[in-house]
């Protein structure tokens, strides 16, 4: 359906909920950062809640369209362009063969996601399309897209002009702040109170060294309890050292003094502790967060967590759409 004349920053081919099943294999479940807005996009053109379309991240892609179809842009706004008329994010509209479709970088936001009515017709890698750019799996020959590919999409029944509502959209911060929900464990007994208390009161810096695999923090240092200094040989030297240990997704990796979050293409397991977890429903909070910017963590127990990932699955019906 459509050729790529300008690939962008990493642009990929993901699908939801992604490559599920497979981490003990060394295959994270890659996917969409923010499946919110992923989810609604495909709901816009008429989509299954899963298919797969793009991930756009800081600078989209500049694509030529080879045949009539329905199209929809949801996420951060990329100041997208068709045939150099501007438009707006959350609605879908069409668009017809020989068009080009122009976007810039992010003016809110760091990741847009574009779904085609239809799907792209990527094949399927151990069970989804979606890529895992390090190891050149999935998507399209396995990895972001290259100028010069032509892009394969499934047959479609959009409809041009939906609009996805205000209130069922992700609020993305402008003023450089994220307010993002941390579950204790499953290492947390391994920081004493005032590690604790340090880390929630601190405005984390969201480093440059930060991508799909993980997302690296500039904060203090953290302080331990005597189980991490008084522990066997095997669990390693340092305090954030452990026997190594599968690690839940969202983990808050503590590698050394320096935290990393693994994100949809993180590692399952490996020897530091991970003092704090982010659950799902803060992932889009991570997805739409550039580098330079803030995260300051709330404490949520498992059922506030499953809670938030059920008020964002409420938002991704049909209901939420209107036109």
């Amino acid at each position: 359906m459509f050729e790529v004349l300008k690939a962008g920053l990493e642009t990929s081919i993901q699908d939801w909920p992604g490559r599920i099943g497979y981490w003990n294999k060394g295959f994270p479940p890659s996917g969409p950062m923010d499946s919110w807005s992923f989810r609604l996009a495909n709901l816009l053109v008429g989509n299954p809640l899963g298919d797969a379309g793009l991930e756009c991240q800081f600078m989209g892609p500049t694509l030529r369209f080879t045949r009539d179809g329905v199209i929809a842009l949801t996420g951060a706004d990329m100041q997208a362009k068709l045939d150099d008329v501007p438009v707006a994010p959350w609605q879908s509209f069409a668009v017809r063969s020989g068009q080009t479709l122009a976007m810039s970088f992010a003016k809110v936001g760091a990741r847009a996601y574009i779904a085609f009515a239809g799907g792209i017709d990527a094949p399927f890698v151990l069970g989804s399309r979606s890529t895992f750019h390090k190891a050149g799996v999935g998507g399209l020959d396995g990895y972001a897209l290259k100028a010069g590919q032509h892009i394969p999409v499934l047959a479609g029944q959009g409809r041009a002009g939906r609009r996805v509502k205000e209130a069922a959209r992700p609020p993305i911060r402008s003023d450089k702040r994220w307010d993002v929900e941390a579950v204790a464990g499953p290492n947390d007994d391994w920081i004493d109170a005032d590690g604790h208390a340090r880390f929630l009161a601190t405005d984390w810096k969201v480093s440059s060294k930060s991508d799909r695999t993980g997302f690296r923090l500039e904060g203090p240092q953290w302080t331990f309890t005597s189980k991490a200094y008084n522990k066997l040989p095997e669990h390693g030297s340092e305090p954030a050292n452990i026997l190594d240990q599968g690690y839940p997704l969202g983990a808050i990796n503590l590698a050394g003094q320096t935290p990393i979050i693994l994100v949809s293409d993180g590692p399952s397991m490996g020897g530091f502790i991970n003092p704090y977890t982010v659950p799902s429903c803060a992932f889009w909070k991570l997805a739409q967060a550039r580098p330079a910017e803030v995260f300051r963590f709330k404490a949520v127990s498992v059922r506030e967590a499953q809670d938030g990932a059920q008020a964002i699955k409420a938002l991704c019906v049909e209901a939420s759409i209107e036109g």
